[in-house]
């Protein structure tokens, strides 16, 4: 069974009761009480996916201030920048993350429907299933809960966001979700963060080489992810089937 799909009704159910418990004691916790009550709750069964982008130094150190050693998984889809490869060195040498996971596409399914790379020209959807969406559900096998630094400010689907919600069987964390542009940049400026390289020339919102884009003045932050379309997520967050068709946002 695809990954992807492999969803039970009784695992969904547990689910929605991790939910409740702990939305009932971290509903309005700080970023570091929702990951420690997370980390608490799940143990090993916990992970943190970190994109390695504009702001993920910020949720990476709160992470590390609760434990060096939850597991981070990084995505690493071979169309991202280099800058990034080198930052996210850089943090983990800095914050001494212990247990950074980078994850690759499978190559067959790679060679079968993107043997020449330039998927990305024709079928981002598609580009992002095989790059993104297989790997880190197949990544996640074996984890009940896992976290990534989605924020309300960002808009679009991530608007609402509570700090825990249930999305295909497992509990999703989003520890930032009530915070600021400001409250980002504060922290990271209290903390003496080191910024991502392209931030600086014009890329507030970093994906994978190809489809980033720098923005204008008064654009959106996330204006530059796939320019000229309508896609606004890579499809971690959304459930989606296997012809990359969307069947719910989660």
């Amino acid at each position: 069974m695809n990954a992807v799909a492999a969803i039970k009704d009784t695992t969904y159910f547990d689910t929605l009761s991790a939910v409740d418990y702990l939305d009932a004691r971290y509903a309005s916790a700080k970023p570091t009480e929702v990951i420690d009550g997370a980390l608490k709750y799940f143990g090993r069964r916990f992970a943190l996916v970190s994109s390695f982008g504009a702001e993920s130094a910020v949720l990476l150190h709160l992470a590390a201030q609760v434990s060096k050693d939850i597991p981070v998984l990084f995505l690493d889809t071979g169309k991202l920048f280099g800058e990034t490869k080198r930052y996210r060195d850089q943090l983990i040498a800095e914050l001494g993350l212990d247990d950074v996971r980078s994850l690759s596409p499978d190559v067959n399914a790679v060679n079968a429907k993107d043997p020449k790379g330039a998927l990305w020209a024709s079928d981002t959807n598609a580009c992002c299933y095989i790059r993104k969406v297989v790997p880190l559900a197949d990544a996640l096998e074996g984890f009940e809960g896992w976290a990534s630094g989605r924020k309300r400010f960002q808009g679009g689907v991530r608007s609402l966001l509570p700090h825990f919600e249930a999305a295909d069987g497992r509990v999703k964390v989003n520890p930032l979700a009530f915070w600021t542009k400001d409250d980002v940049a504060d922290y990271r400026d209290a903390h003496g963060l080191p910024q991502h390289p392209l931030v600086s020339e014009g890329f507030p919102s970093i994906g994978c080489m190809p489809c980033t884009d720098r923005i204008e003045n008064g654009e959106s932050e996330r204006a530059g992810r796939w320019r000229g379309q309508t896609k606004t997520e890579c499809g971690i967050h959304l459930t989606l089937n296997e012809n990359n068709k969307i069947l719910s946002s989660n």
